[in-house]
């Protein structure tokens, strides 16, 4: 396992929420848009939904790029009569992975239009990310989030159920593998064109633990600029796991921030989260006037 390093990365400067910008100025959405997936991860649990769960690939309901336009202005309003923090940053998140999703990119543009001031995010697993960077770029999206929980194949194996590409589905340490190296030269292109990029692992005791310093090493190496480091939500094949304590999460992004800089606001938000972290709107609630 890593070390560490002698110096850390400079700290990002952005006003972006989930980049580690002020979230008393700056409010984000993210617009539930991408249902598909190209990629099972272990902990992904989609089939079901609560009102007050906060987890990554959840949402109430999907929206056309039509609709998301419409979301994003409503929230702007609301946001702007309340008078705190103002709507600067919007994302598409999921559920499924935006970059296996053409509306995602329909979704980008007619938002790019109506709010032209609005900063453009994108989360992703990273399998198609080196073949869609250049429509990522056209597209003026400002920021990127790539998921990374392994290193290694062996890792990967025991994390993803498989992967899905060129409409072949593949299993084990041949798909984590592949998953692998798109995840780290989709990094280094993204980092390369000037973007910010950060990167999510979710941290599992007993299954990808060991590798999480080496990951931050790496994807330093690749031009990341910060790390995100979350804990498991024990549910799916991981149901069975205890969720780390937040001492230990604590240890463990002090070990990292050696490395990399790391994000530690997180709140491992829903796929249609609105309004500052941690302080999401109501939705249903703003929507039914």
């Amino acid at each position: 396992m890593a070390t560490g390093c002698p110096m850390m990365n400079n700290k990002v400067q952005t006003d972006h929420p989930c980049f580690g910008g002020d979230h008393g100025k700056a409010g984000r959405i993210h617009l539930p848009v991408a249902p598909g997936c190209n990629i099972k991860c272990g902990f992904c649990e989609r089939r079901f939904d609560c009102a007050n769960e906060s987890r990554p690939g959840v949402t109430s309901r999907l929206l056309t790029p039509e609709e998301a336009v419409e979301r994003v202005g409503l929230v702007k309003r609301h946001m702007d009569r309340e008078g705190g923090a103002r709507l600067k940053v919007v994302g598409i998140a999921g559920p499924g992975d935006p970059l296996a999703n053409p509306k995602t990119f329909e979704t980008f543009r007619l938002v790019r239009e109506a709010f032209p001031e609005m900063t453009l995010c994108l989360s992703t697993n990273g399998l198609l990310l080196p073949e869609k960077l250049d429509a990522i770029r056209e597209h003026d999206v400002h920021s990127l989030t790539v998921t990374i929980n392994a290193l290694t194949p062996e890792t990967g194996a025991r994390v993803y159920e498989w992967i899905r590409i060129g409409g072949e589905r593949l299993e084990g340490e041949e798909a984590a593998a592949i998953l692998l190296d798109r995840q780290l030269n989709g990094v280094r292109m993204a980092a390369g064109a000037g973007m910010l990029v950060k990167v999510n692992h979710v941290y599992i005791p007993g299954v990808n633990d060991h590798e999480t310093l080496d990951l931050a090493v790496k994807v330093r190496e690749m031009g990341a600029s910060m790390m995100n480091i979350m804990p498991v939500i024990p549910v799916g094949m991981f149901k069975d796991i205890e969720r780390p304590s937040d001492a230990t999460m604590d240890m463990v992004r002090n070990q990292a921030e050696l490395i990399l800089s790391q994000a530690r606001h997180c709140k491992q938000c829903r796929a249609d989260a609105a309004g500052v972290v941690g302080q999401d709107l109501d939705l249903a609630m703003l929507e039914a006037g």
